[in-house]
């Protein structure tokens, strides 16, 4: 009997009608800010084909931004509910601040579906909609009644008088016509908050969330100077809006570094359904000639032209082109750095448009005259050091080569520099040629900034092994240069040295050997390292 109470009493909760409540609809931003914070990057590898990190079970950007709205509505008196339209598709509801309105916020509801055609067709499965045929001979238009047995993902199918069917099939013209859009289907994405008001006012309303879907990359440009001494650095701040919704007019800042987002799980994103009305056949036999007549032959290619006149045309045009990509545009929009505790904060001086699933580049840095050194080394720990000299030796191999300069304002540059791509760029006396990618980390005022641009081969080393003596081990490294210029040379040694014929320097620790190598000429280091503890 109890029981039986108890299920009464939810059924009359449940029926009770609710109190009436207004809604009020703010569908225009007056002002926005968005604060973009780049994706966790834990392998700092560059890669050409994915600047922006992307989370790999949805395909859109692994960043997120603080986006702040100012926003004009007016309020009646009592209880209503707030329906902000045109947030992002990424919102975190949790994270949403109000402030501005008369009273505290007394719930908050993210609408994320969101209408279309597969989603109307979801909404009305088996419920009755209109089906509204049109005759391609006549332009006579015949209504049915039919209901939605199943859709949208394996097809609409819809029970009609006539029977079974498949929606699109029938070689007419074929609209769905519904009764109206359900409540819970939003044009676009919303945030609905329940609110009271002691009396009708007008509120000037702040906004503010955080939303996924966003990020920001800094993608470098370096032409070497015809010196080979110094180099101008140039930088974009590429912003990626990968939502439906935009932000026109922005005021728009990149942070550089991560802050802690632990314990905030992605928010999952399920992508939108769909509609897609497959039939076979779908056309006449005249589409497919080779059920019929054969296909006549194309016609003839052009004339080719002369191979000069074509030769000269793509040679300005890539002239062309390499000038477009390397100019740096006027200095006007250059974004302003700041700081923002121990991150830092890069704020485009003017407003500019996020739109909706676009990619947005700003200038961010512009230094002239960096200079640098060109570096040719090895990685001593590369070989797999033959322990006797009757084993099989490593053949020479190709020097890596790295330009290498500080973040100091004495070497141009002194600014904390973003992680990035790099694209080095070289003149060869008539045009500017890519020369190498690197990937540059984040690198603070005062640290070493190194880009690995690739391999030589026309400086090369080579390490051997001489006969071991008890527990020690000699080896000769030797470099060749085959430039016509000298070159510097630097090999690490990370292991525990005994002696060496030159005077080593330290790097990070290790014992260096680092030395000029003559145009066209060769340098030897013979050094015997420790094999066991003494």
């Amino acid at each position: 009997m109890a029981r039986g109470l108890a299920v009464l009493a939810v059924s009359m909760v449940v029926a009770a009608p609710a109190a009436a409540q207004t809604v009020v609809t703010s569908d225009r931003i007056d002002a926005v800010s968005v604060t973009v914070y780049r994706a966790p990057q834990p392998k700092p590898r560059f890669r050409r084909d994915a600047p922006m990190e992307r989370r790999a079970d949805q395909g859109w950007p692994g960043g997120y931004a603080l986006i702040t709205e100012t926003r004009t509505i007016r309020l009646p008196a009592g209880r209503s509910v707030i329906r902000f339209e045109g947030v992002s598709q990424g919102m975190l509801p949790e994270s949403a601040i109000v402030t501005g309105l008369p009273r505290q916020v007394v719930e908050k509801n993210r609408d994320a579906r969101l209408l279309s055609p597969a989603a109307l067709v979801d909404a009305y499965l088996k419920r009755r909609v209109t089906v509204r045929r049109t005759n391609r001979a006549t332009g006579a238009v015949r209504e049915q009644d039919a209901v939605i047995q199943s859709g949208p993902g394996g097809g609409v199918l819809l029970t009609t008088a006539e029977g079974v069917e498949a929606l699109g099939c029938s070689g007419l013209a074929e609209t769905l016509a519904y009764p109206g859009v359900p409540a819970d289907l939003s044009a676009r994405p919303t945030l609905s908050v329940v609110a009271d008001s002691t009396g009708a006012a007008t509120a000037t309303i702040q906004l503010s969330y955080l939303a996924e879907g966003l990020d920001w990359s800094a993608s470098y440009v370096a032409r070497v100077a015809p010196d080979g001494e110094t180099l101008d650095l140039f930088a974009w701040a590429t912003i990626v809006n990968g939502g439906s919704e935009g932000f026109a007019d922005a005021r728009t800042q990149t942070v550089a570094g991560l802050p802690n987002r632990e314990g905030r799980a992605p928010q999952p994103r399920s992508p939108a359904p769909d509609l897609r009305l497959q039939c076979w056949p779908m056309d006449i036999t005249s589409t497919h000639p080779r059920w019929g007549d054969p296909v006549p032959p194309p016609p003839p290619p052009p004339a080719p032209m002369a191979m000069d006149e074509r030769a000269e045309e793509i040679v300005v045009t890539a002239q062309r082109l390499q000038r477009g990509m390397l100019a740096a545009p006027v200095a006007v929009m250059v974004a302003e750095q700041e700081e923002l505790g121990d991150l830092k904060l890069y704020r485009i001086p003017e407003p500019v448009t996020v739109a909706a699933q676009s990619r947005k580049q700003v200038a961010m840095i512009d230094r002239k005259r960096v200079r640098f050194e060109r570096i040719y080394g090895a990685a001593f720990e590369s070989f797999e050091l033959p322990a006797y000299a009757d084993e099989n030796q490593p053949g020479p191999e190709s020097a890596s080569l790295v330009l290498r300069t500080e973040n100091k304002t004495g070497q141009g540059l002194g600014l904390p520099l973003p992680a990035g791509a790099v694209s080095i760029f070289e003149d060869d006396g008539t045009q500017s040629l890519l020369v190498g990618e690197a990937r540059l980390d984040d690198r603070a005022i005062g640290d070493e900034v190194e880009l690995a641009i690739g391999d030589s081969p026309e400086v090369q080393y080579r390490i051997t092994a001489h006969p071991r003596r008890g527990k020690r081990q000699n080896y000769e490294a030797r470099v060749t240069n085959a430039k016509p210029v000298p070159v510097t040379f630097e090999l690490a040694i990370p292991y525990r040295l005994a002696s060496a014929s030159e005077t080593l320097g330290q790097r990070k620790g290790q014992p260096l050997w680092r030395t000029t190598v003559p145009a066209n000429g060769a340098a030897t280091l013979r050094f015997t390292l420790k094999l066991e503890r003494e």
